[in-house]
């Protein structure tokens, strides 16, 4: 129901809110389509349109996607971006909520320099030499764990999370206390069970963050075999449709526009196929952990 100190929309404002909700819509999704049109699109109709991009193919065809994932360096890099992004959301999400659960709560010891320590790294942020050399000295150079260790807790999610569990009820916990439950069981059997939310909210902003892992793939890796799937939708999008080894020959009978755009999509379908299942959390997961009260 509406509150009653909010007016009636008028007509006017109504259709205004329409259009422009619809002309944010169609220019989100007319690049998408863009892409996946023009990664659909075969030889024959690419010359006929000019090379260029193609918006809705007459003749889909669904060849780009498989010269891109039969077995090069796609599909390689493909299964390294999965692996990181699970292990790495894994780590980061134990990480952040045992240490944001340790900080929410009274009488913990050194807790509040810990919580001073994790907010003064929204100000000061290492530089990237210093950050390379440490990687370096930790033996983690051409390493999956140079793309984990570095990032492996985030300061906000951190926040959000030990204020999440500042907001639950207090009386749960002094309850439990009360039953003879420790702080290991009252994590896991009142916390954990009333955080979904957020943890689903911090767990996606972990795994968009590893799976689009590119500048420390760079960096750190000299491997060019250990490239996630970022890295080498670049290496497709600058250098058209040359690739090392066997995928020569193989994509070179098809148009570079479609194997480009092949690849883009491929990197795009895990977060579009992740975010709408945590969509419902999105929302008040931030709001809940942000907002004390």
């Amino acid at each position: 129901m509406r509150p009653p100190w909010m007016e009636r929309p008028t007509i006017a404002g109504r259709t205004l809110k329409f259009v422009v909700l619809t002309a944010i819509t169609l220019a989100v999704l007319y690049p998408f389509g863009l892409a996946l049109g023009t990664s659909l699109t075969g030889r024959e109709e690419s010359i006929a349109n000019g090379g260029s991009y193609v918006l809705l193919p007459l003749h889909p065809t669904l060849e780009a996607y498989k010269v891109v994932l039969s077995g090069g360096a796609v599909t390689r890099a493909v299964l390294i971006s999965i692996s990181i992004t699970v292990i790495g959301t894994a780590a980061s999400l134990l990480c952040t909520v045992f240490l944001g659960y340790a900080l929410s709560r009274r009488g913990m010891l050194f807790g509040k320099p810990i919580l001073l320590m994790v907010l003064a790294t929204f100000l000061f942020t290492p530089g990237m030499i210093p950050s390379y050399l440490m990687v370096k000295e930790l033996g983690m150079i051409d390493t999956y764990q140079a793309l984990i260790v570095p990032v492996l807790v985030n300061a906000f999610n951190v926040v959000v999370v030990r204020a999440f569990f500042q907001n639950l009820p207090e009386e749960l916990f002094e309850a439990a206390r009360m039953d003879g439950a420790g702080e290991w069981r009252m994590l896991w059997r009142i916390a954990l069970p009333l955080s979904k939310a957020v943890i689903a909210v911090v767990g996606l902003f972990y795994a968009v963050s590893y799976w689009n892992t590119f500048f420390n793939a760079i960096l750190y890796l000299n491997d060019q075999a250990k490239h996630p799937i970022q890295v080498v939708l670049r290496q497709y999008i600058f250098r058209g449709n040359a690739q090392a080894g066997a995928d020569i020959a193989v994509i070179s009978n098809l148009p570079a526009a479609s194997v480009q755009m092949a690849v883009l999509i491929i990197a795009l379908i895990p977060i579009v196929i992740v975010y709408p299942f945590l969509q419902k959390y999105f929302t008040k997961g931030v709001l809940t952990g942000a907002i004390k009260g």
